[in-house]
């Protein structure tokens, strides 16, 4: 009788090879078990939508990929394994003189900022640097209420002024009030200095007239200083801006209240600043699919900016100068690894497209929660009419954040990614803008899985991350590339030592670099990404329009002819406003922070 043929088992065994009447049922099992596999990856991956460029951006994803996905991709979601190499080092240095020593007593600097609470902020910090310059005592500097914003708000109602004045008194003397003569104020002689103001140029054009009229009084500033300074200078800065800027208690205390009902609902949170108000859309010239109503309601706004060029959408969003919308916000961390089960608390103003907008964010991260829903109506009442105080709240909550991201490029954004370096390394993820553009439009034609593993690639370097940041590249106060250092091993930090007897070394980070030298490269240029203009909502800066070219070059103009630079004396007595009017009176009300 004949056996039925046997084959050979891989591991030596062996295995009877089935009756040809059992074929049938396991040929429907096996298909079966095919239709349920495909129909359980269907569901588990995202539906990409099949949009072109121009189609609308709003609709919700019909199956977002659940948050068991995201196992293979925890590594580095909430923090980088370098990041304990590195920390913040602001110190002076021993040839950095002590202000008793340095200030002279007949000279007196006053700052009047520019813009919303971000952008003031970098105004006050480099209102410190160019005191320290022309050492000069500093009055307190005085706040924006006049621009877009409106906020009455001086700056013992936002900052701890009394700590301001202490912390700094070993490098720049500060008063809270003009100096006076006679019992009266001394009337100030006004002026301003172009943007990006370099330690010669303050020497050339305020100095002469410091020396003459003793109290100088400078207007709209705001990045009037330029990023290419010596170490100690860009220490100042940092000690400044990351220890000597602390908010006032009421703020700090229900920032972070919030942050701990944060922490209540979950161990990690993200914070993301979302950028997608109306009149920053209308600004960018960017278009979001919402056909002729979008066009026509932006377009009315944008009739506000008479200098601004004829947009051409398309091309802004190719060269990364449209923010991300919610919706892409919500793919981009998704395919990072972020699971749906992540709390996010949202700092914004009113959305453009309201819930509409909003709806395919929250279907992708339903624990969706801002200061308004974690916050009391009495906890809010006292900051609800100070726009500054209210973002000051916000910025406390997403410096507190385990990760923090961002739609786009604006103040906020910078300061808060330098303070995040400099305080470990804090995950910052700062989209990819311009090599998302491709990936974003085309995300309809390719599987979950490629899109998600593509997005992953793009966003290397964009994750903040120790040493991302190329050498002489990006603005200083998000990259504050002098004052973060390294260690040598885990238990040992770097002593700086003369320069004659700086050698070389390969630490335990694996990087190679001089003992005593700061960890990150000192800026050797000034910075290439001009993302500094006051009125760019958007934070592209000179990138985005040209029209900031010529402001520039008109405030350039203006410094030229100012007598100051000559030590002149001229009638400068005019409101601070009649100087505005020599420049775009149409750009100040654009939102900046």
């Amino acid at each position: 009788m004949a056996h039925p043929r046997r084959r050979a088992h891989p591991r030596g065994g062996h295995t009877a090879c089935p009756r040809r009447g059992a074929l049938p049922a396991v040929a429907v099992l096996l298909l079966l078990f095919l239709a349920v596999s495909l129909l359980a990856i269907a569901i588990s991956a995202p539906r990409v939508a099949d949009r072109r460029p121009g189609a609308s951006s709003r609709r919700s994803l019909r199956h977002p990929p659940p948050s068991g996905w995201t196992a293979r991709a925890q590594d580095g979601l909430w923090g980088s394994q370098l990041a304990s190499n590195f920390y913040g080092c602001s110190n002076a240095s021993r040839k950095f003189l002590d202000s008793s020593i340095a200030t002279q007593s007949d000279r007196y600097l006053i700052i009047v900022t520019s813009g919303g609470l971000n952008q003031q902020r970098t105004g006050i910090v480099d209102a410190v640097v160019a005191a320290r310059i022309l050492n000069a005592t500093l009055v307190v500097p005085k706040l924006d209420q006049t621009s877009f914003w409106k906020d009455s708000s001086n700056f013992s109602e936002i900052f701890d002024i009394d700590w301001f004045i202490s912390f700094l008194a070993k490098d720049v003397k500060i008063i809270k009030e003009p100096p006076e003569k006679g019992g009266k104020a001394v009337r100030p002689y006004k002026m301003r200095v172009p943007r990006k103001c370099t330690p010669q140029c303050y020497l050339k054009r305020v100095l002469p007239a410091l020396l003459k009229k003793h109290v100088i009084r400078m207007t709209k500033y705001d990045y009037r200083l330029s990023n290419k300074l010596d170490t100690d200078l860009q220490k100042l800065r940092c000690r400044v801006n990351y220890h000597a800027l602390r908010f006032t208690d009421p703020i700090q205390k229900l920032g972070e209240k919030l942050i701990q009902r944060m922490r209540e609902k979950s161990r990690y949170f993200i914070a993301l600043h979302l950028r997608f108000e109306s009149d920053m859309l209308a600004f960018s010239g960017c278009y979001y699919g919402g056909g002729e109503k979008e066009r026509r309601d932006l377009g009315a706004i944008r009739k506000r900016w008479k200098t601004l060029h004829t947009s051409n959408p398309e091309k802004g969003r190719r060269q990364g100068r449209c923010p991300l919308t919610p919706e892409e916000v919500g793919l981009l961390l998704r395919a990072l690894g972020y699971g749906s089960d992540v709390h996010i608390y949202t700092a914004s103003g009113e959305i453009y497209g309201g819930e509409a907008t909003l709806a395919p964010l929250k279907a992708l991260f339903p624990n969706f929660h801002t200061k308004e829903s974690l916050a009391s109506k009495d906890e809010l009442t006292p900051f609800l009419t100070h726009s500054s105080r209210m973002a000051a709240i916000d910025f406390i909550v997403c410096d507190g954040s385990d990760a923090f991201v961002t739609n786009n490029n604006g103040n906020m954004a910078k300061i808060l990614a330098g303070r995040r370096r400099y305080f470990s390394h804090k995950r910052t993820i700062r989209p990819n803008a311009k090599q998302l553009y491709p990936l974003l439009m085309n995300r309809g034609n390719m599987s979950w899985d490629k899109f998600s593993s593509q997005m992953r690639i793009l966003q290397k370097g964009f994750m903040g991350d120790p040493l991302e940041v190329m050498p002489g590249r990006g603005e200083f106060h998000a990259n504050p590339a002098a004052c973060i250092c390294g260690k040598t091993d885990q238990n040992s930090v770097v002593k700086s030592i003369p320069v004659s007897n700086r050698q070389e070394t390969i630490d335990s980070t694996g990087i190679r670099k001089a003992i005593g030298e700061p960890a990150y490269p000192i800026y050797i240029d000034e910075e290439v990404d001009g993302s500094d203009s006051e009125e760019d909502p958007t934070g592209a800066g000179e990138e985005m329009i040209t029209e900031e070219d010529d402001l520039n070059a008109r405030e350039e103009m203006i410094a030229e002819d100012d007598p100051a630079a000559t030590g002149e004396t001229v009638d400068t007595e005019a409101d601070d406003e009649s100087l505005s009017k020599q420049e775009d009176s149409e750009l100040e009300e654009i939102l900046s922070d």
